[in-house]
This record gives C-alpha cells, sequence and structure tokens, in this order.
C-alpha cells in the first residue's frame, strides 16, 4: 500500500503543480469570454441575451475614435522603436564590457522588476514644472524658469509616457538579446576581421544579423504591452486624444451599467489590434524556427 501511496503521488505531482496556473487561466479566459460577450450586448444577469453589433457601431463611428487609436498607435510605436535601439545598444555594451552580474542586476532585472506606477511618479517629480530637473536648469542659468521645462504631466507629445515606457522596454530588450550576443562564436568576428571589417561592420553584418529575430519578438511584445496599458496613459496623457485603453476605463466606469457593453465593444477593437500582433509574433517565430532547421 505503501508503494502505491508514492506511486499515486509521483504521477499526481506535475497535475497538482501546474493546478495554480491552470486556475489563472482559467480566470483569464472567463474574463476574456464575459468581456466578449457584453460587448455583442448580452447580460443575462440583466436579461439582455439578443445578440447586436449596436456597441461595435457606436464605437467604430465614435468621432474621436481614430484620434484615440492613433495617439495609441504613436507612443506605442515610438517606444518600441526606441526600445529596441537602446535595448541593443545596452546589450552590446554589456557584451563588450564582459559584465558581471551584479551589473546586469543594476542595468536589466533592477529596471524590469520595478513598477510602471513607481517609475512615473519618479518621472513626475523629476519633469515637472515643479521638478527637481526644471528647477536644477534654473539654478544653473540655462531656463529663464523653472516652468519653462515642457512639463511631463499632459504633454501632446507624450514624451512622458514614452520615458516611463523606455525605462523597463529597454531592458527587457537587452534581457532578450544578451544571450543571444554573448553566446555567438568569436570565430565569426576573427573570420570578419581577417576579411578587412572593422568592429561596427561587424556587428550590422553579423551580430545583429543574428539576433534580429529576438529583437522582432521583443519588439512586437513591448509594441502590444504599451499599445494595451492604461495606468500611464491615464496619468501622464493630455486632456485630448485619450489613449484607447484609457476611453475603455472611463466608459467602464460610467455609472449606467448597460454602458459597460460599449466599454467592452471598445476592448473588443483593442483587442482585435493585439490579436493581430500575436498572429505576426507567431509568424516570426515560426519562420526562426525554420531557419534554424
Amino acid at each position: 500500500m505503501a508503494l502505491l501511496s508514492r506511486k499515486t503521488k509521483r504521477k499526481a505531482a506535475p497535475y497538482l503543480m501546474v493546478l495554480p496556473a491552470l486556475l489563472l487561466l482559467a480566470v483569464f479566459i472567463y474574463g476574456v469570454g464575459s468581456g466578449i460577450i457584453q460587448s455583442f450586448g448580452i447580460m443575462t444577469y440583466l436579461d439582455r441575451t439578443e445578440f447586436t453589433l449596436e456597441y461595435y457601431e457606436q464605437a467604430l463611428t465614435r468621432t474621436d475614435l481614430m484620434d484615440s487609436v492613433m495617439f495609441s498607435l504613436y507612443f506605442s510605436l515610438v517606444s518600441s522603436v526606441l526600445a529596441a535601439i537602446g535595448g541593443v545598444a545596452l546589450s552590446f555594451l554589456m557584451t563588450q564590457a564582459r559584465s558581471s552580474r551584479f551589473i546586469r542586476l543594476l542595468g536589466i532585472q533592477v529596471p524590469i522588476t520595478t513598477m510602471h506606477a513607481v517609475v512615473a511618479l519618479a518621472v513626475i517629480c523629476l519633469f515637472t514644472g515643479a521638478g527637481l530637473f526644471p528647477r536644477l536648469l534654473h539654478i544653473l542659468g540655462i531656463a529663464p524658469d523653472a516652468t519653462w521645462f515642457p512639463s511631463v504631466v499632459g504633454a501632446p507629445s507624450g514624451w512622458g509616457i514614452i520615458v516611463v515606457y523606455l525605462w523597463k522596454e529597454i531592458p527587457f530588450v537587452a534581457f532578450t538579446t544578451l544571450t543571444i550576443m554573448r553566446n555567438i562564436s568569436t570565430s565569426y568576428g576573427e573570420a570578419a576581421s581577417t576579411l578587412g571589417a572593422n568592429g561596427w561592420r561587424t556587428f550590422f553584418e553579423i551580430t545583429l544579423p543574428l539576433c534580429r529575430g529576438a529583437i522582432l519578438r521583443a519588439f512586437l511584445v513591448v509594441f502590444a504591452f504599451a499599445f494595451g496599458s492604461y495606468e500611464i496613459p491615464f496619468l501622464l496623457e493630455p486632456t485630448s486624444p485619450k489613449a484607447l485603453p484609457v476611453l475603455a476605463y472611463i466608459e467602464f466606469q460610467d455609472p449606467d451599467i448597460i454602458n459597460r457593453c460599449y466599454a467592452m465593444a471598445l476592448n473588443g477593437i483593442m483587442a482585435g489590434i493585439c490579436t493581430v500582433l500575436c498572429v505576426i509574433y507567431y509568424v516570426v517565430l515560426q519562420r526562426e524556427k525554420k531557419q534554424i532547421r
């Protein structure tokens, strides 16, 4: 009996270990499914069971929808491109300097684990009109007064949102490319040097192409995250236009519970764009696997 019990425990152990992840996945699927159903006007707890596209029609014909989508695409694309460039540069510098584990901890792991809200608070304290940086420029005589510096909150360019995202996105891109760069055989560089290539040409023609798949995957991940995130735009964006996730959040907070269908339709549009990005990510991953084979 004891032997049978041990065998049973061994067989059941993997399923028990994966159970918490399955529970989280079930909650996620339930939330997404419930939101999709509500976007079509179905709310069973209010006896609304008729399928309708009315809320999608209202969302798609909204006058400020295109401005919101373009603003979201703007800061997501800019932050993702800059993150890709900065992440590759950071990874390259760490590889060339043969950085220690402590340096990698400070340069990659600490920024990644820092909450976006904390970074946003730090950016507000540093770059608002009464922040530390404008005051320092005024004391040094570079700026005529502390209000001369463009405020990070409500800037039409959305530069504050981009700065906050770069804090975590640059280390994330570096995290995905650092291992590949560190493990590229030195024979490639030696062969390139023998043929007359300098260090920069070796980097752009050998190192960078070998990291291309990882860079593109990281770019798509950070772009989808920036596009779907609402808390940083909610804190730092201008009055108009609103980012698409913020529009959905505002509509969801409406006291009229029926308005949640409209909010979920906005979320459905946002989810559709993110789904396209997921498909592109999958295609890139499959192409990379074929190249490896």
